[in-house]
This record gives C-alpha cells, sequence and structure tokens, in this order.
C-alpha cells in the first residue's frame, strides 16, 4: 500500500542533514520538474516585492523570502518531521520506533508544490510554496506536475493507494485511471444521520490514521481490505465507489 499525504504550510526550521540531493528524492524521474521549480522559485527570492505579492506573505512572513532564495544549500530533515501542523502534529513521526518510522519511508509519500511527491524520510529544505501559486517564468504549477507526476505513481506499480491528499494537491497529480485506489474523505455524522465535511479534525484524523497504520503495519491492498482494517483499529469507515468516507 502506498499512502499519499499533502504538505503543511507550517515547516519545522533549520534541519541537520546536507543541501537536497533532487536526484535522490523518491521518484527521481521527476528531478526535470523539480529542478524547474526549484530554480523558478530561487530566481522569485531576487525580487522581495514580487515575491511577497505571489506568495502571499504579510508583513510578519517575509523572511521567507530568504528561507526560498537558500533551499538549495539550506540543511535538510526529512520530510515528515519538516512539516508542523495539526496532521502533522497528530502523526508525531519523531515518537515513533524505527520499524514505525521504516514502514512510513516505504509506504508514504508527501506531496510538496516545489519537489513533487517525496518519502517521509527524503531529506528536503523548509521552503514557502503553495500549490495554487504561479511562479513568473513557469507554467502554472498544475501544468508542470499533474501529467508527470500521473505517469510516475502509475509507473511505482503499487497494489493499492490510499490518497489522503487535499483537492488542490490532487489536482497536481491525478491518480491515473487504472490505479486501484481510494480517496480518504473525512465527515462526522450529525443527528438523523447528515454528515458533513470537517476542517482542523478533517486533518487530525489524517494524521491519527497514519500513524495507527505505521504502529501496527497491516497488509492492506485494496479499499475493502483498508475498512475491514478500520474496524479493527476502531475506526468506522465505508466505501463509497472509489472513496473511502472515514467518520471522525
Amino acid at each position: 500500500m502506498l499512502i499519499l499525504l499533502p504538505p503543511s504550510e507550517s515547516k519545522r526550521p533549520g534541519g541537520l542533514g546536507a543541501a537536497v540531493r533532487l536526484d535522490e528524492l523518491a521518484l527521481p524521474e521527476l528531478r526535470p520538474q523539480r529542478e524547474a521549480v526549484v530554480a523558478a522559485l530561487v530566481s522569485l527570492s531576487v525580487d522581495p516585492a514580487t515575491a511577497a505579492r505571489v506568495l502571499k506573505l504579510g508583513a510578519t512572513q517575509l523572511g521567507e523570502i530568504a528561507v526560498n532564495a537558500a533551499v538549495r544549500t539550506a540543511p535538510t530533515l526529512p520530510a515528515v518531521d519538516r512539516y508542523t501542523g495539526v496532521l502533522y502534529d497528530a502523526v508525531d513521526a519523531a515518537s515513533l520506533d524505527s520499524a514505525a518510522r521504516r514502514w512510513l519511508g516505504r509506504h508514504v509519500l508527501i506531496h510538496s508544490a516545489p519537489f513533487g511527491p517525496v518519502g517521509a524520510l527524503d531529506a528536503i529544505p523548509a521552503y514557502r510554496l503553495g500549490a495554487t501559486a504561479s511562479l513568473p517564468g513557469l507554467a502554472p504549477l498544475r501544468r508542470v506536475w499533474a501529467a508527470p507526476v500521473a505517469a510516475a505513481l502509475a509507473a511505482a506499480d503499487e497494489r493499492f493507494v490510499l490518497d489522503l491528499r487535499s483537492e488542490a494537491y490532487v489536482a497536481l497529480g491525478p491518480l491515473d485511471g487504472g490505479v486501484a485506489s481510494a480517496y480518504v474523505r473525512v465527515v462526522t455524522e450529525g443527528p438523523g444521520g447528515a454528515v458533513r465535511a470537517l476542517n482542523h479534525f478533517n486533518k487530525h484524523a489524517k494524521g491519527d490514521l497514519v500513524r495507527r497504520l505505521a504502529v501496527t503495519r497491516p497488509r492492506i491492498a485494496s479499499a475493502r481490505g483498508f475498512v475491514a482494517w478500520a474496524a479493527t483499529a476502531g475506526l468506522r469507515a465505508e466505501e463509497n465507489g472509489r472513496e473511502v468516507i472515514l467518520f471522525a
């Protein structure tokens, strides 16, 4: 099973590892796109006023421009440790044992805007770039990433893909129709059985789910298998076409 996660806007600064090696990230066939986006991001940083506008930075966020300027040379952290926020706080990867972290490294890709999908343990620097940004001199990120990422994920030949990404990142790499997959939608059930989507709890539920999977390390090869495992883990999930509804 392969799990696709969205990134987080909030990130842990600094790092302990050497500068990013684009040729050592997961899905190495995406290196041309990675090079193009990183080059555009660094180039943008030369013009602080344009960078602030393109990245929608407020007065207290202007330091992010220098972070982007150094993206090629800055120290790195494993991606799952780089990201913070509700989802990644729920994963709490730093507290997992080595076996669980190795499982994350084998089974989880985090879909970043500058690097595309990277392995959970791939070393990446801090950066500031969202899925919907338009970098000067570069095609929209959707055009840069969508077809190459879709092809790379199809070529990975995973038996089953569990897609926990937000819709903005799904657009940067839609799954080919031939890939056995399920998109996870988190809902809560109200009076009379009415369901509604969540926001904060959506992220927490996805992070908690990934942590449970890393700890228990089940063998799951289909949406039906995921639903069956969820029941044993005290979770409620239901198949709905190519989606899995997860109740929080």
